[in-house]
């Protein structure tokens, strides 16, 4: 028989033994035997505000963190239902406030004011059983008589076990409790398909005896390959208890059939139906999504794709704007609008600025480009610069090195940072401002080296307004109260 693979979510480990994959990923635990499990969403909050003593997320991570949390529900769901072994382990419960994509509007004109709607969540949003955890800690726990298959594992490892939550949802079969009180702490979840939900109190993995010079040691290693012989034994003794026979096809004719399974088979089927016209749903929108926020490739990209979205920036501008490629030639973009013509080069460097080579090559397609039968006038030259792509716009240097500057502004060529393109393109998708659209049209045209754009108006600041919610349940958005922002 081959060996049980089995893989961890979030935390890693020393053993070739065992596969790690990060909570802010889209793996499928389907390719595994034994799935351990950390409802950690720290590495998720970077750079997040405050509301009301709890982090609060801007749309963009709240969304990440939903899809990322309903993913491993999903997942771990599956898994269950395929008959595999599940290991969670329970971490604190961290509650946060996410934003749910609703708005409220009061006043008009200048003074209209926008507020952000947000919801509580938690954490435990990733699992698809109902645990309703609070924050306790402790480290004095017992098993119940019903969970030995647990009893090698707490020989080994209960004594360096401490519990941060307390569990009070639906009961397990079996129990891992605190010894004064029995308050739930961990335990097992079986379900009807043989898969098993194991949930155990917080064990250290990363001690600091496991590092010498910064790197996992032998300590580490052995303390891994421990555990993971733990885990493995827990998936043997449950199994051995859980383990079912698949239904032979007789046992499934029609002289068998009991009464309520056909009723409920035509459930699952229009429950399944709604799950598949949900799915592509989801899909749909998830590629409006990503078509909407295409400009953001302007801060980032380089080639081909920095390309298409420099073409979507101009005609969000009001161009008309393409790539053009023919027998002889190859232009990055060909714009033009009612005040002009405009022929573009694009350039991303990782860690560097935009230099002149690539205003030699502009230089050249403008006179290839005015060789054509079909053009009369020669275009205005602009070279589109993403320099520094790697590093936040603020903390970029020039994008353009002095001596491309100075050429440009000799050739009459127009100078575009894709930064300062994003941000006039994004104010103008918002806001459908075709007098800024005109501005900025007029700023590409009349250059001579580094083109400035018009600053946009100011842009309304968007305090929150929290909708209550359970955040334990997935039961959606409860009743709104308001405050007076953040």
């Amino acid at each position: 028989m081959a060996p049980k693979k089995v893989v961890v979510v979030e935390v890693e480990l020393n053993s070739d033994n065992v596969e790690r994959i990060d909570f802010d990923s889209k793996h499928t635990l389907l390719d595994w035997d034994v799935i351990v499990f950390f409802p950690d969403i720290a590495n998720m909050l970077n750079h997040s505000e405050s509301y009301q003593g709890k982090i609060s997320l801007n749309e963009n991570d709240s969304f990440r963190l939903k899809e990322r949390c309903e993913h491993w529900r999903r997942e771990i769901k599956l898994a269950l239902d395929a008959g595999r072994t599940v290991i969670c382990y329970l971490e604190e419960l961290k509650e946060i406030f996410v934003d749910t994509g609703q708005r409220n509007y009061s006043g008009t004109g200048k003074n209209r004011h926008t507020t952000r709607l947000v919801s509580l969540y938690s954490n435990y949003e990733s699992l698809p059983v109902s645990l309703k955890p609070r924050n306790a800690s402790g480290s004095s726990m017992k098993l119940s008589p019903k969970a030995s298959v647990l009893s090698q594992y707490w020989s080994e490892f209960g004594g360096e076990s401490t519990f941060e939550v307390t569990l009070h949802g639906s009961p397990p079969t079996a129990s891992i409790t605190t010894k004064a009180g029995d308050q739930v702490v961990g335990g097992i979840y079986r379900t009807t398909s043989g898969g098993n939900f194991v949930t155990l109190p917080m064990l250290t993995f990363y001690q600091d005896d496991f590092f010498s010079g910064g790197d996992f040691n032998e300590t580490a290693k052995v303390f891994a390959e421990k555990i993971i012989h733990s885990w493995l034994g827990i998936d043997a003794s449950l199994r051995s208890e859980t383990e079912l026979t698949p239904a032979p096809q007789w046992a499934e004719g029609g002289v068998y059939l009991l009464h309520a399974e056909a009723s409920l088979k035509a459930k699952l089927l229009e429950a399944e139906q709604r799950l598949t016209e949900a799915q592509k749903q989801k899909e749909e929108a998830a590629d409006s999504l990503l078509e909407a926020g295409s400009l953001r490739a302007l801060l980032y990209e380089k080639g081909a794709p920095l390309e298409k979205a420099i073409i979507r920036a101009l005609t969000a501008l009001g161009f008309e704007a393409e790539s053009y490629k023919d027998a002889e030639s190859e232009f990055d973009v060909v714009f033009r609008s009612a005040e002009g013509r405009l022929l573009g080069e694009a350039e991303g460097k990782d860690n560097k600025p935009i230099n002149i080579e690539k205003l030699r090559q502009l230089s050249m397609n403008i006179h290839e480009d005015l060789a054509r039968d079909e053009v009369n006038t020669q275009a205005k030259p602009v070279l589109f610069g993403n320099g520094y792509r790697l590093q936040a716009p603020s903390e970029r240097g020039q994008q353009f090195t002095d001596k491309c500057v100075s050429s440009a502004k000799s050739s009459g060529t127009s100078l575009v940072a894709t930064t300062d393109l994003f941000r006039v393109a994004k104010y103008v998708s918002d806001s459908d401002d075709t007098a800024f659209a005109a501005l900025c049209r007029a700023a590409l045209l009349q250059a001579s080296g580094m083109v400035a754009f018009p600053n946009e108006p100011v842009t309304l600041q968007h305090p929150i307004q929290p909708l209550t919610a359970s955040p334990f349940s997935n039961d959606g958005i409860g009743e709104e109260f308001a405050t007076d922002g953040a």
